[in-house]
C-alpha cells in the first residue's frame, strides 16, 4: 500500500506531474516556441535565445522560461487615480507653451534640448522644473549620513523605497532613526522589491510594523520562497522626506554600499539629492509603487504633495519606465542625448549591454569625432553580466571610442553626460535588462553647471582607472574569448 499520509500523497501526485511533463517535454517546448514567436511581442534576438535555451537544454530551459521569461509588456500595472486630472493639467499646460514657442530654458546654452522636454512631457507626463538644488554624492558613508541627516529633520512622513535591503549593520542603523521618527508621530513607509528583499526575515519586517513602520513588497514570493517574477525587478531607489526633499541614484542599502564587503572593497556609486519642485516626480512614482505593492491609495492624501518652492536653479524631469511600457523611455532618453552630443559622451555603467540602435548611435558619434569615454568596473559581481559587457567594449574601441575600468574598488555608478550641458543619472544601468525588464527611474539633468560637476568627477575618476587599449583587447586570451562569445549569446535575456 502507499503511504497516503499528507506528505505521501504529495510526493504521489508531484511524481505523477513530474513523470507527465517528461513524458510530454518536445510538446511542451513546442508550444513555448509558439507561443514565443506568434503571440507575444518581443525583440528576435531575445525570441532566438529563448528558443536556443529550449532547444539546448529542454528540462531546464522550460523550467527557466517559466521562471524568467513572463511578458509584462502592455500590462497597465499603475494609475494616478486622483492625481490624475491635475498632473495632466500641469503637463498640458507645459506642452501647451512648448508648441506655441514660448518654452525657454533659463540655461541658454539647453535650447537644443526643448525637444527632449517635449518628448518625456509627452511620453511620461514628467513635468519640468528648474527650481531645483542637486547635491552629489559618490561615497556611500556620505550618502547615508545625508540620508540619516535628513530622516531626523522629518516632520510629516518619510518614504523610502530601494531594490536591495539587506539585514545588516546600515539597515540596523537606518531603521533606529525610522523607529525614533515613527514614535514621534512621524509616518514612515518602506518599500523593498521581492527579489532584493530576500536578504530581509519576514519577521525582521513583522517586527518593524510593530513598532509603527509600515511596509510593503514589490512582487512578494510565493510561499516566501518561490519568485515566480523574478526577472523583473523593481530596481527603484527612492526616498522622499516630508515632500520637500528627495534622493535618487544608485546606492541600496547593504554594507557593501559603504565599503565593508571585502570582495567588492571601495564601492564607487553616484547619488543625488533633489530639493524643489521635481521632488513631487519622485513622490509619484514612490506612491504609484506603493499603491500597487500595498494594494492602498495614497493619492487620496493632498498633504503628501505640499507647495514647494524651491530656492535653486537646476533644469529636471524625473522619467522612469518598466516592463510594463510600451516604449523603453529612459533607453530613448539616452539615445536622443547621443544623438545631440557635438563635443564629448562621457558613460559611466557597470553593466554595459546596449542593444543594437544604441551601439549604432555611439558608434556613429565616435565615428563622427565626438569624444565617447565608457567606463566600466574592473571586476564582476555577475560573470556573464561581466564578460558580455566586455564582448560589447571591444565593439565600441573597433569604432574609436576610448573603453576604461575603474581600478579603485567597484564602479556602480549609472549615467551618461554630454557636452558639459545635460546629464542623465539613476537607477538605470545602460544595459537591456534595465531598458526593457527591470523598474528603473532616473533624473534627466539639463543644467551646465551640474553636468559640469559630474563631468569633472568622471575625469577624476579616470585617474583611478586603466584604458583598456585596442591592443590589450586583441591580447585577450582564448578562455577570456570563450566567456564573451558565451555570454553575448545570452545577453537579451541577461
Amino acid at each position: 500500500m502507499p503511504d497516503m499520509t499528507g506528505v505521501g500523497v504529495i510526493w504521489h501526485y508531484l511524481t505523477i506531474v513530474t513523470k507527465w511533463i517528461m513524458d510530454n517535454l518536445l510538446v511542451l517546448n513546442a508550444i513555448l516556441a509558439i507561443v514565443i514567436v506568434f503571440f507575444q511581442r518581443r525583440d528576435p534576438k531575445t525570441v532566438w535565445t529563448w528558443l536556443l535555451v529550449l532547444y539546448f537544454i529542454p528540462v531546464l530551459g522550460f523550467i527557466l522560461y517559466l521562471f524568467l521569461g513572463q511578458n509584462l509588456h502592455k500590462r497597465k500595472m499603475f494609475r494616478m487615480k486622483e492625481m490624475e486630472d491635475s498632473l495632466n493639467s500641469q503637463i498640458q499646460k507645459q506642452e501647451e507653451i512648448i508648441f506655441r514657442n514660448e518654452f525657454n530654458l533659463s540655461d541658454k546654452l539647453l535650447e537644443d534640448y526643448r525637444d527632449l522636454v517635449l518628448y518625456n512631457l509627452e511620453a511620461l507626463q514628467a513635468a519640468y522644473s528648474e527650481d531645483n538644488e542637486v547635491t552629489i554624492y559618490t561615497d556611500g558613508n556620505e550618502k547615508f549620513d545625508a540620508l540619516i541627516d535628513a530622516i531626523d529633520h522629518a516632520e510629516h512622513f518619510i518614504h523610502i523605497q530601494y531594490y536591495i535591503i539587506k539585514q545588516d549593520i546600515l539597515f540596523e542603523r537606518i531603521a533606529k532613526h525610522l523607529i525614533k521618527k515613527a514614535k514621534e508621530g512621524v509616518e514612515v513607509r518602506v518599500l523593498c522589491d521581492g527579489m532584493g528583499g530576500r536578504y530581509v526575515k519576514s519577521s525582521y519586517w513583522k517586527n518593524l510594523e510593530k513598532q509603527g513602520i509600515m511596509t510593503a513588497i514589490f512582487f512578494p514570493a510565493l510561499l516566501k520562497r518561490l519568485q515566480l517574477r523574478m526577472n523583473y525587478r523593481n530596481h527603484r531607489k527612492i526616498v522622499v522626506i516630508d515632500g520637500t526633499s528627495a534622493f535618487v541614484g544608485g546606492f541600496n542599502i547593504g554594507k557593501e554600499y559603504i565599503g565593508l564587503d571585502k570582495k567588492f572593497g571601495y564601492w564607487r556609486d553616484l547619488h543625488l539629492k533633489i530639493e524643489g519642485s521635481a521632488v513631487a516626480q519622485l513622490q509619484i512614482r514612490f506612491i504609484l509603487d506603493w499603491n500597487y505593492a500595498a494594494k492602498a491609495d495614497l493619492f487620496s492624501h493632498k498633504g503628501y504633495f505640499p507647495e514647494v518652492v524651491g530656492k535653486g536653479t537646476t533644469g529636471l524631469q524625473i522619467i522612469s519606465s518598466g516592463p510594463d511600457s510600451r516604449f523603453q523611455e529612459i533607453r530613448d532618453n539616452y539615445m536622443r542625448l547621443i544623438s545631440k552630443a557635438k563635443k564629448n559622451i562621457y558613460i559611466q555603467t557597470p553593466y554595459f549591454i546596449p542593444d543594437e540602435a544604441m551601439m549604432a548611435a555611439l558608434r556613429i558619434a565616435a565615428m563622427s569625432g565626438v569624444d565617447v569615454k565608457v567606463m566600466i568596473p574592473c571586476k564582476p559581481d555577475h560573470p556573464f553580466v561581466y564578460w558580455a559587457t566586455y564582448s560589447f567594449v571591444g565593439d565600441l574601441l573597433e569604432a574609436g571610442a576610448r573603453c576604461y575600468t575603474y581600478d579603485d574598488g567597484f564602479l556602480h555608478a549609472k549615467g551618461i553626460m554630454v557636452d558639459g550641458l545635460a546629464a542623465s543619472y539613476g537607477t538605470a544601468n545602460m544595459d537591456m535588462r534595465s531598458f526593457y525588464l527591470n523598474f528603473e527611474v532616473n533624473a534627466v539633468i539639463y543644467s551646465s553647471e551640474v553636468t559640469k560637476k559630474l563631468e569633472d568627477i568622471f575625469l577624476k575618476d579616470l585617474g583611478k582607472s586603466t584604458e583598456i587599449t585596442p591592443y590589450d583587447y586583441s591580447q585577450r586570451n582564448l578562455v577570456i574569448r570563450l566567456k564573451e562569445q558565451v555570454s553575448r549569446l545570452l545577453s537579451p535575456i541577461l
